[in-house]
């Protein structure tokens, strides 16, 4: 094999053995951020977000704090791994504690239509975000 002909496939052959989740985010998934509006099919009232636009990680705003993790993927399969937060007070600490219970629980994120992104659990819990209009 020539060189030319060599070096893509070996990139190829790299992209394959890659974990899925360090793949890119499948362009349905990206959002500048997605905006929470229920869990549990509960309006959300609180104000957050999360961004999936990075392969392999997540991050948002909470009610009072800035979060940022990982997921383990390749997406639509989604479990948050541990999740990093500021440490800021405000009246809504319970929403946010309801934020970061849920997304815990939640094993998939599908986007279910032009502008809804569904995470779901396997104990039937759910998180509906919407993306943002721009």
């Amino acid at each position: 094999m020539t060189m030319p002909r060599l070096i893509p496939a070996l990139a190829a052959t790299f992209a394959a053995c890659l974990p899925a989740f360090a793949q890119d985010v499948p362009g349905a998934y990206r959002a500048i951020e997605w905006k929470l509006v229920a869990i549990n099919g509960q309006p959300f009232t609180a104000s957050a977000t999360i961004d999936l636009n990075t392969a392999g990680q997540i991050s948002g705003q909470g009610p009072c704090n800035r979060f940022s993790g990982s997921y383990e993927g390749p997406l639509p399969q989604f479990r948050a791994g541990p999740l990093r937060a500021t440490r800021m007070a405000c009246p809504d600490l319970a929403a946010e504690s309801a934020l970061f219970a849920a997304l815990a629980e939640m094993t998939r994120a599908e986007v279910t239509g032009p502008t809804t992104l569904l995470l779901t659990g396997e104990k039937g819990g759910s998180m509906e975000f919407v993306r943002p209009m721009n």
